[in-house]
């Protein structure tokens, strides 16, 4: 059967359309300056330019062409026009100018250029090349640049001073430096880092759990934030977790000395002390950090763990040869045979200073020593803020009356937070309070006293007290003394308030306070009637050794100028 062949189709040859675009043109241009060909390269990047002129990078490549041409001006009138009419935000371009101008020898427009870059660039792309055209511009006009600071450099600056407040026990204003930084520059890890250690180190341990996790969410494998979330656990008692996370530190072998330090504090801090002991003595067998006795130290704590008690007494000794004036490893030498015949617990804590009871002891009967401790050693200081927070009642009693030596803006500011805490005693955050009225905390104090939220009102200044006299506070302490033990800390505070707003009211007229013991009385006696405290001139008379007459005439005087009979009359009717 015969079958006709169709006759073929003659087939149409596949063209590929040419898209003359920005991008056709872009990748001319660098195929030419691969070859070296400017001039190509200079016709394509203005038909780059031509084709998307609102794009400033064309712009910023036409410009350098023709710099590389030697044609210093032209590109330099395409840089301002970029930052003048399309981009202002491209501060790069401040930096190709100052090349330009260095290259006409232009130096004083080059230096006013680059300071516009460094100090306005955010991003730091031309700071290793910024050096050196800075030392060149410095020989050049024989003086520094006049740069007030590097832009690209702020929080790296800033972070370097955060870590010296965090060293130097200054955590709140470490953590307000390191969440500005954060907020600029949510990625920089090391901020993060630390801002998770300043939580950790004021108590706010839900805080820094959740900075941590942050770090660990960006690189999983941050050495740093594994180690601190892994001491976060343990204070918070989060064991599933923790195990864990040791499982994976274990079988982790850091190599640079200081990750090797961090791991080894961090398994020691968490119970894992064999293997904390071998990173030791890791780092103690290469020397280079051989010499610090803080580090004979930790090995030491290990060792005693692990019973190796020889090995925990010549790690001592040494720390003691290379520290002689500290007292710690003297301590532990001492109480290592009651702890190796099991008549002692073996040291738990990874610091290189006394227990926060034996510091006590020696501070009892010295108040300076603890005020310049708290100041200068900011291990000490961190001690006094987690036991604050973690110590059992006597010592959060002993700490709260120790910050109040010290009564700096931390001081202040982690009583406050200390006062709206639900889980601390009502009791000790009226210490907290009468602590920080007595530091010269003036303003409103918000405090949660049997779960229920209440603001103490401010202390009243007056414009009428220009200055404060002695003689007035002369009388306030002796109503404190007076009423200690007797009346809580809110009773406490209106009698002061009490003192203030009758001295407010008849200054400058102020009587002369001959017997003070009388009108501390006479407060006291005042603020049990506003507080329905029974109150006798009986008990009066006795503890404040004065007369009933003296009591009675000044509590007629404090009457008469603040009105408080007729007060308690209105809102108490039944009241004689």
């Amino acid at each position: 059967m015969n079958q006709r062949k169709r006759a073929a189709k003659p087939r149409r040859p596949k063209v590929i359309p040419m898209r003359l675009d920005a991008t056709f043109f872009f990748e001319r241009a660098v195929q030419s300056l691969d070859r070296y060909h400017y001039d190509k390269a200079l016709k394509y990047f203005r038909r780059a330019v031509e084709y998307e002129p609102e794009n400033p990078v064309n712009h910023c490549n036409m410009a350098g062409i023709l710099s590389e041409m030697g044609r210093y001006e032209e590109s330099n009138v395409i840089l301002r026009s970029v930052l003048d009419q399309i981009d202002p935000a491209m501060t790069e371009c401040y930096y190709y100018l100052a090349n330009n101008y260095a290259n006409m020898e232009l130096f004083e427009a080059a230096e006013e250029a680059l300071v516009r870059y460094l100090e306005n660039d955010t991003e730091g792309q031309f700071l290793e090349e910024s050096d050196e055209l800075l030392d060149l511009l410095h020989y050049e006009l024989n003086r520094p640049a006049k740069l007030s600071t590097i832009k690209a450099k702020e929080n790296i600056y800033a972070h370097d001073k955060a870590r010296e407040l965090l060293e130097a026990g200054r955590f709140a204003e470490a953590v307000k430096m390191l969440e500005e930084i954060i907020e600029r520059q949510p990625d920089f890890l090391a901020a993060r880092n630390n801002l998770g250690l300043a939580y950790y180190y004021m108590g706010l341990f839900d805080k820094s759990i959740a900075t941590i996790t942050e770090v660990l969410d960006a690189e999983p494998g941050n050495l740093h934030a594994l180690c601190n979330l892994a001491i976060f656990y343990q204070h918070s008692n989060q064991q599933g977790q923790l195990q864990a996370l040791i499982s994976k530190l274990n079988k982790t072998i850091p190599f640079h000395p200081e990750h090797v330090f961090k791991m080894a504090t961090t398994l020691g801090i968490v119970g894992e002390h064999r293997e904390a002991y071998q990173h030791f003595r890791r780092l103690l067998r290469t020397g280079e950090l051989a010499g610090e006795p803080s580090l004979h130290h930790f090995a030491a704590i290990a060792a005693v763990n692990l019973h190796r008690y020889e090995d925990a007494k010549k790690h001592w000794q040494q720390a003691e040869k290379l520290d002689p004036g500290s007292q710690v490893p003297a301590f532990h030498l001492k109480r290592l045979e009651r702890v190796s015949a099991g008549e002692e617990s073996p040291p738990a804590h990874y610091h290189y200073h006394l227990p926060f009871e034996e510091q006590f002891k020696q501070w009892e009967n010295s108040p300076g020593q603890v005020t310049e401790a708290l100041k200068s050693d900011p291990l000490i200081r961190s001690s006094f803020f987690w036991a604050l927070r973690h110590g059992d009642r006597r010592t959060k009693v002993q700490v709260i009356q120790a910050l109040g030596l010290v009564a700096d803006d931390e001081v202040v500011e982690a009583l406050k937070a200390f006062l709206v805490d639900p889980d601390e005693e009502d009791e000790l955050k009226r210490v907290a309070v009468l602590v920080l009225r007595s530091i010269g905390v003036q303003d409103s104090l918000s405090v949660i006293f049997s779960g229920r939220a209440l603001t103490l009102e401010a202390r009243r200044k007056s414009a009428q007290l220009p200055v404060w006299d002695s003689a007035w506070q002369t009388v306030l302490e002796q109503a404190l003394e007076g009423m200690s033990g007797r009346y809580d800390v809110v009773q406490q505070h209106d009698m002061m308030t009490l003192w203030v707003d009758f001295l407010s009211r008849v200054y400058p007229d102020v009587p002369k306070l001959h017997k003070s013991t009388g009108w501390a009385a006479a407060l006291e006696y005042w603020t049990a009637k506003m507080h329905r405290r029974t109150v006798t001139y009986a008990d009066l008379v006795s503890r404040y050794g004065v007369s009933q007459a003296s009591i009675s005439r000044y509590a007629n005087r404090i009457d008469e100028a603040c009105g408080i009979r007729e007060k308690l009359d209105l809102t108490r009717p039944s009241f004689h």
